[in-house]
């Protein structure tokens, strides 16, 4: 007979009054739309804020006075909240603040492209999509990572492990062969060595897996440390040199404005990384595979009695998912960067964050990570135009957005029902 070591516990509905979480949201968006007509309307200045169609000042652009722009943009935003705060119908939570959310954002932008110093009071939209996409990437692969393992009912904490260790193997291994298809392979590898520990141990041996995921971050953290002083600081160029993907350009799509040169001018690791949400999104929704995978995932005792193999499953899509963080890694080392020493710097935990600001589902954690992208990357366009914002706050940015979005934005979510459960079989 089958068991499974933790039972599902019914949890009686929380009644929230008048203070429902959209209310709550609401309460939340107009305060911000306050602050940014009244405080950004102050700070911004009587210049143009322009916003270019390209990756740099040239070119033909969207301008708006930026006193006018952060005020207009901020009584957007107190709108939105102010139709939350009535109580608007469920379906239109989201398009509503979304809505507020850009508009808060726009009002902030005026502010400072319109108090750069001259020569700087532009934004280059098609350098910031660009950078947003690359700083997401690893965030991509993390998450899909992430819902190819607990959407199996298997936590995966290693994520960071994961991508560090992909990002050490393709770079050690790309570097002593001279090729990036040899450092790719490499990398996947590499990934799926901390998945396959995390399968054993928590499938196998029912360890916890929030613990042993942590305990798996620290020994990616420790072996590649230990390997990069030992080999790739003593001889960098034997070690540490790997060749680089080059850009890929699609013909045609690359013409589009703004989107082409931002989207379709990439490297491998782009175009990868949204062909895996497209097929991993079709894959769990719309095939026998995702179809065992959820119910492994929802109910193994009910799975198990039709067939499916439980354990099997799981450990085929936690190596799975081991993979596609492991390639994640790589698109440091193989695309942009020298490894370095813990260079991952967290990213494996803001993806874990996708994950679950996604409701475990790979277009919604694609959509996420390219919220986290954005964060990382307004930081970085900030620094270069002199904000007046602290840089140690610059830095924080794509962290506070992280806590902000999943304590305050997504709610109350459910995870698959079986997550974090060892399955028994009797």
């Amino acid at each position: 007979m089958s068991t499974m070591a933790v039972p599902d516990i019914a949890v009686a509905p929380v009644d929230e009054g008048f203070w429902t979480r959209s209310r709550k949201v609401g309460l939340t968006l107009l305060a911000l739309g306050l602050l940014s007509a009244v405080l950004f309307g102050a700070l911004a200045t009587d210049q143009q804020a322009r916003f270019t169609l390209s990756d740099d000042a040239a070119g033909a652009a969207l301008e708006i006075n930026g006193t006018i722009g952060a005020i207009l943009f901020g009584i957007i935003t107190i709108a939105a909240g102010a139709a939350l705060l009535a109580g608007v119908p469920k379906r239109w939570f989201l398009p509503v603040l979304g809505v507020g959310l850009v508009a808060f954002v726009l009002s902030f932008l005026c502010w400072q492209v319109s108090a750069a110093p001259t020569g700087q009071n532009f934004m280059p939209l098609v350098n910031i999509i660009r950078g947003t996409f690359i700083l997401a990437l690893p965030l991509i692969f993390g998450a899909l990572a992430g819902v190819l393992c607990e959407r199996s009912g298997v936590v995966n904490v290693a994520i960071e492990g994961q991508l560090l260790m992909g990002a050490f193997s393709g770079a050690l291994f790309g570097s002593i062969s001279g090729s990036v298809w040899v450092g790719l392979v490499a990398a996947a590898i590499g990934g799926a060595f901390i998945s396959l520990l995390l399968a054993v141990f928590a499938i196998r041996y029912l360890v916890d897996q929030v613990v042993m995921g942590i305990v798996l971050n620290l020994l990616a953290v420790g072996v590649t440390g230990f390997l990069y002083e030992r080999l790739m600081q003593t001889d960098a160029a034997k070690y540490n040199s790997a060749p680089r993907f080059s850009n890929w350009e699609i013909p045609l799509l690359k013409d589009i404005p703004v989107l082409g040169p931002a989207l379709f001018r990439g490297n491998i690791f782009l175009y990868l990384g949204l062909l895996l949400v497209l097929v991993i999104h079709i894959g769990l929704f719309r095939t026998r595979w995702g179809l065992r995978t959820r119910s492994v995932g929802e109910h193994p005792i009910a799975a198990d009695t039709l067939g499916v193999k439980v354990l099997r499953v799981r450990y085929r899509n936690v190596l799975l998912a081991g993979v596609v963080a492991g390639i994640g890694g790589a698109s440091y080392t193989l695309a942009l960067y020298s490894f370095t020493k813990n260079m991952i710097g967290g990213k494996g935990f803001i993806a874990l964050a996708a994950l679950i600001f996604g409701r475990w589902n790979p277009t919604g954690a694609l959509l996420a990570a390219l919220f986290f992208g954005f964060a990382d990357q307004l930081a970085t366009y900030l620094g270069a135009i002199n904000s007046v914002i602290p840089s140690q706050f610059l830095a924080m940015l794509p962290y506070l957005a992280t806590i902000l979005a999943v304590a305050g934005l997504v709610g109350r979510v459910r995870a698959p029902a079986a997550d974090g459960k060892p399955y028994i079989k009797g």
